[in-house]
């Protein structure tokens, strides 16, 4: 492997996690924004016919390896509801997002994107998520302001959820390298470990247990390719002083 010059990272378990997340509390944040409400819909209506757009027809989707935007998503819950907001698309993701759950950083994620800018190993985010790339960027902005990430990805934007190559091919081209120049880092060994690397990506293994319930790393099987295996960030700024000598 090279030494690298980008890194991209996946977001969730990876470069910060949702701690306490409530639905429940998301909505009920969004519902004082409702201009018309003529059904009376409820936080339990809400959530019933979220369980339909989201957790049923969306669920289906994303199981066959593609992505409908959570705009749409929002579009078709709320129209079907009858509810309308005083808000636009952008601000209804990321009311919700951030009430459901303010968001946290994974440990020495901070000081990892600290020691990477110092060392001018250019960065960027591909994640397999309902939200836009315009919300994870303020989310990533608000709770990582040092990030100095060139482009930021979601599957939603995009239509297709990593391993799908697509998606880093296309951050190939954003870059301007080569995919022996990229290391990925991501907590999924199917959709980032394999994923990178079928595309000559270097892949990391982030394997970290904060949260690890929740996680999208759990229960599953180590990737069967080359990669790098780590559980902190810290032995990945040692990987690159070692390779920086």
């Amino acid at each position: 492997m090279n030494y690298p010059k980008m890194i991209i990272f996946d977001y969730g378990h990876t470069l910060l996690y949702e701690p306490g997340w409530d639905s429940a509390r998301g909505n009920e944040a969004l519902l004082k924004y409702a201009v018309k409400n003529p059904n009376n819909c409820t936080l339990e209506d809400v959530k019933k016919g979220a369980e339909l757009i989201f957790g049923e027809h969306i669920e289906n989707v994303r199981r066959s390896g593609y992505d409908i935007g959570g705009q749409v998503g929002d579009r078709v819950l709320y129209e079907y509801l009858g509810i309308e907001f005083s808000l636009t698309p952008l601000e209804t993701e990321t009311i919700f997002w951030d009430n459901a759950s303010v968001g946290a950083v994974m440990p020495g994620a901070d000081k990892m994107l600290d020691y990477i800018n110092m060392k001018g190993i250019r960065s960027a985010v591909i994640s397999n998520l309902l939200w836009s790339g315009e919300a994870l960027a303020l989310r990533l902005d608000r709770l990582l302001p040092q990030n100095k990430f060139e482009f930021v990805m979601t599957s939603s934007d995009y239509l297709f959820r990593k391993p799908n190559r697509i998606l880093f091919d296309i951050a190939l081209q954003k870059a301007g390298l080569g995919a022996e120049d990229v290391w990925y880092c991501g907590d999924n060994p199917e959709a980032d470990i394999m994923g990178a690397a079928q595309v000559g990506i270097y892949p990391v293994w982030y394997d970290n247990d904060t949260d690890r319930v929740s996680s999208s790393s759990y229960g599953k099987q180590p990737p069967q390719c080359e990669h790098l295996h780590i559980h902190e960030w810290e032995e990945l700024t040692r990987i690159l002083e070692e390779y920086d000598k």
